[in-house]
């Protein structure tokens, strides 16, 4: 499901960034997408909206199984500590070539 919504996200994210924010995909669990505002979107008034309003129908229309998309800090353990050893594998990789 990551690869899934990681494209989709790819599909969204050339509109948010034409307004100088972005978004980071955390992870999902049990339907909960959790994702992060970034640039001009993180603390922006909108920034709830949007979400609601555009990522979560996206996501939910294009991915099954997504019933949620939330930007909320307070992110599961388990999907912080995967997001985490996603971030330190890429970082792996990009050094090695």
């Amino acid at each position: 499901m990551d690869r899934q919504i990681e494209a989709v996200l790819d599909k969204i994210r050339p509109f948010m960034q034409r307004e100088g924010g972005d978004i980071t995909y955390i992870g999902e669990k049990d339907g909960t997408v959790y994702v992060e505002m970034n640039g001009a979107c993180a603390g922006c008034l909108y920034a709830d909206a949007d979400i609601s309003a555009g990522v979560e129908i996206i996501l939910m229309e294009e991915v099954p199984g997504v019933m949620r998309v939330v930007n909320d800090p307070n992110v599961p353990q388990d999907v912080m500590d995967q997001y985490l050893a996603r971030k330190e594998k890429a970082a792996k990789e990009k050094a090695n070539g």
